[in-house]
């Protein structure tokens, strides 16, 4: 069983038990006053372990196991068998970090709750854009666009809607786990970028 699989299956557990005790959820998800304050840490990785809803959890859920199982493999053939830690370490940090600008730009006001594995999943869909910028995502099972052009439009929506903030959901945790998706890459392989920008070089629409 892959690691991505295990991940998703803890956190549709937890998401689960959440569901049914609202106070298990309030005591799992991110509020920066009870880290900050109170030293709750542990708060930054189990809020990417809880979800609000079905909804929420089935569409990150579904996008992590395409994404997370691809990243999984690829880390596991560039480093071997050490690559399943890289993997696991990868996710967990994205979760956290996508967390701090939050925590620091929420950290004196008590009602700031946020939840999810977004930041994580973030990280893992940049992070596989990055090795195949111009393989197709496709939207909704039918709408296909290119890895690299997909990231765009999604980096430009999150920096829109994390300014407008009129939805209530986090943007600014989904840009910051994108962007710690793309550090770590090439940190983790340094010629990846070159070979990104080999691939747009030489993508064509027509081929």
């Amino acid at each position: 069983m892959s690691l991505t699989l295990v991940l998703i299956i803890i956190t549709v557990v937890i998401s689960y038990a959440a569901f049914q005790n609202p106070n298990l959820k309030y005591k799992l998800m991110f509020n920066p006053v009870h880290v900050a304050d109170q030293g709750q840490w542990f708060r930054l990785i189990s809020s990417g372990f809880v979800h609000s809803n079905w909804v929420h959890l089935g569409f990150n859920m579904f996008t992590f196991y395409f994404f997370g199982e691809l990243v999984e493999r690829v880390f596991i053939a560039i480093k071997g068998p050490v690559g399943s830690v890289y993997f696991i370490v990868f996710y967990l940090m994205a979760i956290v970090i996508s967390e701090l600008p939050s925590l620091f730009k929420h950290r004196h006001n008590v009602h700031y709750n946020s939840l999810g594995a977004s930041g994580g999943v973030a990280a893992m869909v940049f992070c596989s854009i990055l090795f195949f910028p111009t393989s197709p995502i496709c939207l909704y099972g039918f709408v296909c666009i290119p890895g690299f052009i997909l990231g765009t439009g999604y980096v430009i929506y999150s920096y829109m809607k994390g300014k407008d903030m009129s939805d209530n959901v986090n943007h600014n945790a989904h840009l910051i786990g994108a962007l710690f998706g793309i550090v770590f890459t090439i940190i983790m392989r340094p010629t990846v970028l070159m070979d990104f920008v080999s691939q747009i070089s030489n993508y064509s629409i027509f081929n």
